[in-house]
């Protein structure tokens, strides 16, 4: 129960609070909001956690079986008192966070002791795979302020493509996780997801210092968790406490000091150089919060407002922007205790941001002088969010836990230059830009996400048996839709002697033949999405040292088109998740564990809009007559047009019905770990694993209705109705690739709609793969208030032929409906190492104190290069469609180059470094600095894999051009104040 009691605390607990709370294995409790206190102890023995800062005491009587655990315990610094039968007593200081399971062990002896054991005992009874990172602990590394940065410390993540979750403004900034495409990821804060579902690759957050622990599940998680297929990032934010105590910061990164900026140039010998142009980030960021108690032991507040001043200079081939950020950001928290046994959080923040953009012509490529105004242009993104949580202990053995949120995130613009057509000439490197358009696509202006949801949780111990509960609802509203401005986007590039155009066009000419690609896109319309799951375990005490994990998880998935009628519905998918854990020696210092698990992920709001929604989308080219305008829109000037239009989308929505395979299922995965867990003396932890992760089903769009028809007209099909189901299903079909498509056909009959079955041999399309292999070890030393140290070593292998909800070898983010599977011809050859493979990767940071005053700390990564491509046009046979998507199958130059067969990028180092002053002077005053990428290595971390500009032979003059690198050299002065 809950108490208003206040224990002393032995002097041992001051310094666990600051623990780098991070271990291969922990255990999860509540969506990681929670975490609890296990061990062994004498039976009969009283067990009393106790935590005076936030009035906290729990407590329970250890049954026969020895085994005792305390539950739902909120993160912070707790005494565990035991009361043994024969009336001694002894206690241990430990730290709870949120998402991780401590240890405490009692033995029979008669007197009173506080436990300050160097040996670190481990949670024997989980078999995930996770790391929890306190805030105290984040800032003791060099690490950028975001929860990515800190993602990126677990074992086996890997910062995706920098093109993946890109916006008008910034480079995307996603991790992959164990393999896992960087749109397979789910993040939560105080146990509410904040995950944008339209495509997966952003999510709100809260402002970096209102942070008080991270959690990074990589694997092997319970069935509480659903919906991603790589990992959990999970966010528990700070609270208040029954001792007032706020603060102050300010922090400023100059530009002045910042690596310069890069863009390539390709030198004599037909290389890729780096050459450094001006611009760079001034940012001014500040924090001020203050949390305490209204009512001591009973009811806590917890404030933080973050201002900023940031300032962003680009400048770039044809122009040059600044971009100005001022938004306040903020977090509110307030914790009640009602009585002993009910507790009520509530949570409030905002990440809102308003982005003014200013952008000039550029008169020298890549130079500092500005040439005419083009215009202002505003972005908004994120938004606020709402928490409720409401906790009750029922009894000792008997907890429910309920949370019910509503969260919004914008993707509004306003761009002035609204009317101008965006125009860019590709023959030659760097790309020129012509006319006064500001951005390459426009956002919906009412652009909007807005997601209500609700779950429930339970914990009932029944003597060996600690069995888990619950469901949970999502309700996702999306408004979105994209257009180019001007409406028309134009491209003008050289068309080989002899290369023929995706409209039928033939360039005999027998020269090169300068050409203009028109193309317009317009999509949108508002859609629903509904998300909903329960789930049971039992955590069953086999022995006293063996705990196995038997759960199970229902998910059920619902898609509604823009007229609100629903096109996708996805019933009781069923998700085991299995594990096992064995406390070797007993005494919770060595663990073998092991787990099996499913794991399902929805369908992404992306697909609503981009397949249930009305979208336009044709392409016509013409001969390019060697000029443009001089006027504000600067056209090129076109001669004929050459060869028919292409149309991939007519404006209209069809009957979903006719969209997606009825008998359709979701994406899932297979995933086995196989670890073990060694706490050694003076607070060392080392570890193993392997893990194996398998793609077991894909869902994508498929729009091979040439194949559908032609087995059509050779099973028995007139002509007519042969022609029919084909362009039903050219229209582009959602389904699961690799397998039978049924499709609903309108025969025109009178009947309505028939179901044909079309098999998979038919369409022509390979079994999807992707596997993920990974050796992993660890090392861990915790915060001691004098060092730590961490680090892994991971070996891995990503292969297969799609990397799932999203296509970095170009950059495209529609999760769902990447251009895989369209056709056959784009998946040949598309077998082989993924994109975010990296084979080794190192990772060590930590801390050390140097005297009373100063503390240094270091962060180190080393890591393999991705894979390399030569993408081109398709030159094969398995359909006569692919050609029109241009550069984009495994053929380059009419020779196939399979999936990674081009080599690999160069390894990446990159060193942080940090130094922090305390003054004695003035207790509570610190002054640090930061040094991100010290040496300031800018290895190429992304290429343009497109080898072919519009056909066979026709050499693309970007090919292999460095689309991104490392960060520039970064450096971070902060000074603050706390009380």
């Amino acid at each position: 129960m809950l108490k208003k009691t206040v224990v002393a605390h032995a002097l041992s607990v001051a310094f666990m609070a600051s623990v780098v709370s991070t271990a291969a294995v922990n255990t999860a409790y509540a969506q990681s909001t929670t975490g609890s206190v296990s061990g062994k102890a004498v039976s009969g023995t009283v067990i009393v956690a106790s935590n005076p800062a936030i009035g906290a005491s729990r407590s329970v009587t250890v049954g026969k079986d020895g085994i005792f655990q305390l539950s739902q315990l909120p993160p912070g610094a707790y005494t565990v008192k035991a009361t043994l039968p024969n009336g001694t007593e002894q206690t241990e200081a430990v730290v709870v966070n949120a998402g991780q399971g401590s240890t405490a062990n009692f033995n029979e002896v008669a007197s009173v002791t506080v436990s300050g054991s160097l040996v670190s005992r481990i949670d024997f009874k989980s078999p995930e795979s996770s790391t929890v990172l306190s805030k105290a602990a984040i800032d003791r590394i060099p690490v950028a302020r975001d929860v990515t940065a800190v993602a990126l410390l677990a074992p086996g993540a890997t910062r995706g493509d920098s093109r993946i979750g890109q916006t008008a403004l910034r480079a995307g900034n996603v991790p992959s996780l164990g393999g896992a495409s960087p749109a397979e990821n789910v993040y939560y804060i105080n146990g509410f997801n904040v995950t944008n579902s339209l495509n997966g690759v952003a999510f709100n957050q809260v402002p970096f210092d209102a942070i008080g622990t991270q959690e990074v599940k990589t694997g092997g998680y319970g069935p509480e968790y659903g919906r991603s297929l790589g990992g959990v990032l999970s966010v528990t934010t700070k609270r208040g406490t029954n001792e007032w105590k706020g603060g102050v910061n300010v922090m400023y990164s100059p530009e002045s000091l910042e690596g310069s900026a890069l863009y390539p140039v390709k030198g004599t010998d037909g290389k890729w150089h780096n050459a450094k142009r001006a611009g760079g980030t001034d940012d001014l960021q500040a924090n001020v919060w203050l949390g305490g108690p209204v009512i001591k032991d009973k009811l806590f507040i917890f404030g933080l407002v973050q201002g900023a001043d940031i300032e962003r200079k680009t400048y770039d081939s044809s122009q040059q922007d600044v971009t100005t950020s001022k938004s306040p950001k903020y977090l509110l928290k307030a914790d009640w205790n009602i009585n002993d046994s009910n507790t009520l959080e509530l949570t409030a923040f905002s990440d809102k941001a308003k982005d003014k953009v200013d952008t000039w012509k550029s008169p020298n490529q890549y130079g500092e002088q500005k040439g005419d105004f083009k215009g202002h242009d505003d972005y908004t993104t994120g938004g606020e969010n709402y928490i409720a949580k409401y906790t009750s202990w029922l009894t000792d053995n008997f907890t429910v836990s309920g949370i019910y949120g509503v969260g919004r995130y914008n993707r509004k613009s306003n761009i002035s230059t609204a009317d101008c057509p965006y125009i860019t000439d590709r023959r030659v490197s760097p790309v020129l830009q012509y006319g006064c358009a500001t951005t390459t696509s426009i956002d919906d202006p009412n652009a909007n996400d807005e997601r209500k949801a609700f779950r429930l949780d339970a914990e009932w111990t029944i003597g060996d048996h600690g069995l888990r509960f619950g469901m949970d609802n999502e309700k996702y509203k999306v408004v979105n839709g994209t257009f180019y401005p001007g409406a028309d986007n134009y491209r003008v590039t050289t068309l080989a002697s002899g290369g023929t155009l995706a409209g039928g066009y033939t360039n005999n000419t027998g020269a090169s033949q300068d050409i203009v690609t028109v193309r317009r896109f317009i999509n949108g319309g508002a859609f629903e999405t509904e998300n909903s799951a329960y789930y049971i375990e039992d955590n069953w005490q086999v022995t006293k040292n063996v705990v196995a994990s038997l759960g199970v998880r229902n998910e059920s998935f619902t898609n509604k088109n823009a007229s609100g009628a629903t096109f996708i519905e996805v019933k009781n998918t069923w998700a085991p998740r299995l594990g096992l854990t064995w406390d070797v020696s007993g005494n919770a210092e060595t663990k073998v564990f092991a787990n099996a698990g499913r794991y399902y992920i929805p369908v992404m709001s992306n697909t609503n809009v981009r397949l249930a929604g009305a979208e336009t989308d044709y392409t016509d080219v013409y001969a390019f007559n060697g000029s443009f305008a001089n006027d504000r829109l600067g056209l090129p000037a076109m001669g004929a047009k050459l060869g028919n239009t292409v149309v991939s989308g007519d404006g209209t929505a069809g009957d979903p019905r006719s969209v997606v395979d009825p008998n359709i299922k979701p994406m899932y995965q297979d995933e086995y770990i196989l670890g073990i867990q060694r706490a050694l003396a003076n607070r060392w932890v080392v570890g193993g694993k392997v893990t194996y992760r398998k793609l077991k089903r894909v869902m994508d769009d498929m729009c091979n209705g040439p194949g559908a028809e032609q087995w059509a007209a050779a099973n028995g099909y007139s002509a007519g109705q042969a022609a029919t189901i084909g362009s039903t299903v050219d229209h582009c079909f959602l389904y699961n690739p690799g397998g039978d498509l049924t499709a609903n056909v309108d025969f025109d009959d009178g009947k309505g709609f028939t179901r044909v079955v079309i098999p998979s041999s038919a369409l022509g399309f390979p079994k999807p793969e992707r596997t993920f292999k990974a050796l992993e070890l660890t090392f861990e030393r915790p915060w001691d208030g004098k060092w730590s140290l961490q680090g892994s070593y991971v070996m891995a292998f990503s292969k297969g032929n799609t990397e799932g909800y999203v296509k970095s070898d170009i950059g495209q983010d529609d999760a769902g409906i990447s251009q895989d599977w369209d056709f056959p011809g784009l998946m040949e050859g598309s077998n082989g190492y993924l994109p975010n493979d990296r084979r080794h990767t190192f990772k060590i940071f930590g801390a050390y104190q140097l005297a009373d005053e100063w503390r240094v700390g270091s962060n180190i990564v080393v890591q393999s290069g991705r894979p390399k491509n030569c993408l081109g046009v398709y030159n094969g046979t398995l359909d006569e469609v692919s050609v029109d998507y241009g550069s984009s199958s495994f053929y380059c130059n009419g020779v196939l180059k399979p999936r990674g067969s081009q080599g690999r990028l160069a390894w990446t180092t990159e060193v942080g470094v940090q130094a922090t002053y305390q003054p004695k002077w003035q207790k509570g005053l610190s002054f640090q600095v930061d040094v991100l990428n010290l040496f300031n290595e800018r290895t190429t971390t992304a290429i343009d894999e497109q080898a072919e500009a519009a056909a066979v032979g026709s050499v693309s003059a970007t090919y292999m051009r460095p689309v991104s690198y490392q960060g520039a050299r970064k450096v971070r002065f902060t000074a603050a104040y706390e009380f």
